[in-house]
């Protein structure tokens, strides 16, 4: 698991075989101009092979490269630079994410919605603070997250995944938008499915709407203080784990709650890349080592 080298080549290779469009022969996005000596493959390939080692500082990820592994990549760019193409390369890494999600979930008739506070910093320090306030659209707000009983300062992650844990859509908002807002979206996404959620997402208005729609019927626990209260079953609340489990485990190895960007575009980079860093390791379990998919601590060579 500590060589990056070899887990970098079984990384790599698993993208090729994904045989994306957007991708030349080359590894590069098919684009005019002159071809980099890194090629945009092996930067997003990189990019994810650090994040599963839990290398989540560029400083950090370049020292190791530049002292131990020169050799193995002798096309490799300065700091700087692969941090601006691999920020340049968010679309096609959500791309990847995607397609390795497809061969999980295209069957599915269960799916799990849930939301993890992701913060920026500490709410002492909102007013002062300058992350990701380049504009107002993008910048952080202060939200409440009812589980963990606590006020933030940053950002809300949505994701809905699958049974067996593996992410079928994401989101990232402000802190302050409530979690009904994220199913909005789900008709375009979902169809002809059971979806799970916790109390945050009561409401027979957004019930009724995903159910005419795209035929998603939306199960969540009751108040108890509601009319014609029932309790809610013991299997899917069991099942809805899965997706905390999802989010223990990216904050755990993957350290999504550790933040070392100064720019949105950078902060919804390096989540996006976490997230399908998780993904991949995922596929590489199911599809090419033949053992159990959550096993993300053990090493893929």
């Amino acid at each position: 698991m500590h060589n990056i080298k070899s887990n970098f080549d079984i990384i790599f290779q698993t993208i090729k075989s994904l045989e994306l469009n957007d991708f030349g022969a080359d590894g590069n996005v098919i684009r005019t101009g002159p071809k980099p000596k890194l090629s945009d493959l092996e930067v997003i390939s990189l990019t994810l092979t650090s994040e599963y080692m839990s290398i989540d500082s560029e400083n950090l990820l370049f020292k190791k490269l530049n002292s131990c592994h020169r050799q193995d990549f002798p096309q490799l760019i300065d700091r700087s630079q692969f941090n601006r193409r691999k920020k340049d390369l968010f679309h096609y890494i959500g791309k990847i994410r995607a397609a390795l999600a497809q061969h999980f979930v295209a069957s599915e008739q269960y799916f799990i919605v849930d939301s993890m506070p992701i913060e920026i910093c500490k709410l002492s320090r909102e007013k002062r603070a300058r992350i990701c306030k380049e504009t107002l659209q993008t910048a952080p707000d202060k939200g409440y997250c009812a589980s963990q009983q606590m006020y933030f300062y940053g950002y809300k992650l949505h994701g809905v995944c699958s049974v067996n844990g593996v992410f079928h859509s994401i989101d990232l908002t402000k802190a302050s938008v409530h979690d009904n807002e994220i199913l909005k979206d789900l008709n375009t996404q979902l169809s002809d499915c059971v979806l799970l959620g916790d109390k945050g997402y009561i409401g027979k208005q957004i019930q009724l709407d995903l159910f005419q729609t795209a035929s998603i019927r939306l199960h969540s626990p009751m108040r108890s203080n509601q009319k014609h209260f029932k309790p809610y079953p013991g299997i899917f609340r069991r099942t809805r784990k899965r997706l905390e489990t999802l989010f223990s485990q990216l904050c755990d190895q993957f350290m999504i709650r550790r933040n070392y960007a100064k720019t949105f575009k950078g902060f919804r980079t390096r989540i996006l890349a976490k997230i399908t860093a998780l993904t991949i390791v995922q596929f590489i379990n199911y599809f090419i080592l033949n053992r159990p998919i959550n096993n993300i601590k053990h090493a893929i060579f």
